[in-house]
């Protein structure tokens, strides 16, 4: 009797938004197993059918009798050979689109637990000691050392203290958290009880976005599935209710705790007087799936051999916007964004060139292409006045407008902002209604001249110079004076517009006459 044929399919939620449950149930009543995995992350090809490696994709219900025929045009080859995933470094993401999410027999038989088992034997400070070593960084945002924050926890008084995960994933452009917890759930909650059995605490939190009930309903089977296996180490999932400033970690407390979630003045710090007051370790979902990897033999030393600099480690990047080939790629700290964008990502999806790059989520910087030459590094970029954030890359192409831009970040952080600081609060409306003036043509006695020569712009004119010194100043209080990073941030994105593409500022009826003039 020959042996059984596997169909893997995603159950990803792009995945499934795209068909895949019409999909697999299509090859089930073929009389196939069907196995529902994680994703591989090659999102442009979801639904992405594989059997026996080999991967057929998008593929939709007219291909199921081909695929299973070999003869399918939708075939891609080897899923391991195919260039988006041959060139990765996968280690948060060793086990995408390779095993089934909830199934403890496929995390145990890829090596899970491993970490967990080890550092139970190790302890508290040896635990501690290898994170540092690895030089893992926060994934998000602020890329604040992982073991320093443990240490901080470890070190506090008290015989209450908590993990909290941050998965309030709420960034434009980014699906790394979404893709962790629907479809490699245990490593998130591995890493949870490694950095429990590091700092002493015996209750966990993960705060996850209501926006993700895939997610919430993978997390919650996973932790009654290994219930047994983590204790004395217990975990809960809370959902939040979709603001973005609780994304923020006092603000995420605050809302754990049933407040109003809105930002916390620091100090003290979360680490020492965090969640209902006690020391608290929050990170966010690929800093602690990263901990499993680390904690294994010799996990810390070929982590810390990654990267450059004091970006080591790996960094699960995701591609999105006007892009060709969209989707999850985990790769060394170093890589540029022209080789990101060009080489991986296959340009635009339009086939119009690339306008600007927007790193970090919605406060992150426009990067224009003449920046492009920068490595994916937490200080290289901190120099070029941008910010790596979540690891997520949204691209434009050249019919976008930067001025339009700039001022949804403005709009953006007034929808968002919790507040309860003025330079945000109201900082942000200010910003709106300056940015509208501005293009409203401002005060035109305070024109200045624009001539945006070092981007080679076709396009001059004049600019309200008050106006502009006026939104400049704003800027530079929100940055400042803003008690979190929601009103300190929404300054990158406005000013790398107004710097790169000044034109794009310009009212319409100056670029007619420039047009007239030329």
């Amino acid at each position: 009797m020959s042996e059984t044929r596997i169909v893997r399919i995603s159950d990803d939620a792009l995945a499934r938004a795209l068909g895949a449950d019409a999909l697999a149930a299509a090859f089930a009543n073929k009389g196939v197993e069907v196995h529902r995995t994680s994703s591989w992350g090659m999102q442009w090809l979801e639904p992405l059918v594989e059997i026996e490696g080999m991967g057929f994709g998008p593929a939709t219900l007219d291909d199921v009798d081909a695929i299973l025929a070999g003869t399918s045009s939708k075939a891609i080859g080897e899923i391991v050979e195919h260039p988006f995933i041959a060139r990765q470094q996968r280690l948060t993401f060793s086990r995408a689109g390779q095993t089934r999410p909830t199934n403890l027999d496929d995390y145990e038989e890829t090596g899970g637990w491993a970490g967990l088992r080890r550092a139970r034997q190790i302890g508290s400070e040896a635990i501690i000691e290898e994170v540092l070593a690895s030089g893992l960084r926060g994934r998000g945002g602020a890329g604040f050392p992982a073991g320093i924050k443990w240490k901080t926890v470890a070190g506090a008084a008290g015989p209450q203290k908590y993990i909290v995960c941050n998965a309030d994933e709420g960034d434009s452009g980014t699906f790394a958290d979404r893709m962790v917890m629907e479809g490699d759930p245990y490593a998130l909650i591995e890493g949870m009880a490694i950095a429990g059995e590091a700092v002493g605490a015996d209750q966990g939190y993960i705060y996850c976005r209501s926006e993700y009930p895939d997610s919430i309903r993978k997390l919650t089977e996973a932790l009654k599935l290994c219930e047994g296996i983590i204790a004395p180490f217990r975990c809960e999932v809370r959902t939040g209710a979709g603001a973005y400033v609780c994304g923020e970690e006092t603000s995420l407390l605050n809302s754990l705790e049933g407040k109003r979630g809105e930002v916390r003045a620091k100090p003290p710090l979360p680490a020492l007087e965090g969640l209902f007051g006690k020391p608290t370790v929050v990170n966010n979902v690929l800093t602690l799936s990263a901990v499993p990897h680390i904690l294994a033999e010799g996990g810390a030393a070929h982590y810390g051999a990654l990267g450059m600099d004091r970006s080591k480690g790996t960094m699960p990047i995701q591609l999105a916007g006007n892009i060709k080939h969209g989707g999850l790629f985990e790769t060394a700290f170093g890589i540029t964004l022209r080789e990101l964008i060009y080489d991986i990502g296959g340009g635009t999806e339009s086939g119009r060139p690339v306008k600007a790059v927007q790193v970090g989520g919605p406060l992150g910087a426009y990067i224009h292409p003449d920046q492009f030459d920068i490595r994916f590094d937490y200080e290289e970029y901190t120099v070029a006045d941008a910010l790596i954030g979540h690891g997520g890359i949204t691209v434009f192409d050249d019919t976008a407008d930067m001025g339009q831009m700039a001022r949804f970040a403005m709009e953006f952080c007034a929808a968002e902002s919790c507040g309860k600081c003025t330079p945000c609060r109201i900082g942000s409306i200010r910003g709106v209604e300056l940015i509208d003036r501005i293009r409203a043509g401002g005060r035109k006695a305070d024109a200045v001249e624009v001539l945006p020569v070092m981007h080679n712009a076709s396009k001059k004119g004049r600019l309200p110079e008050q106006d502009i010194g006026l939104l400049t100043d704003l800027c530079e209080t929100m940055k400042f004076g803003s008690l979190c990073a929601l009103g300190g941030f929404t300054p990158y994105p406005v000013m790398s517009a107004l710097k790169n593409w000044p034109e794009d500022f310009m009212p319409e009826s100056e670029k007619v006459l420039d047009r007239n003039d030329a």
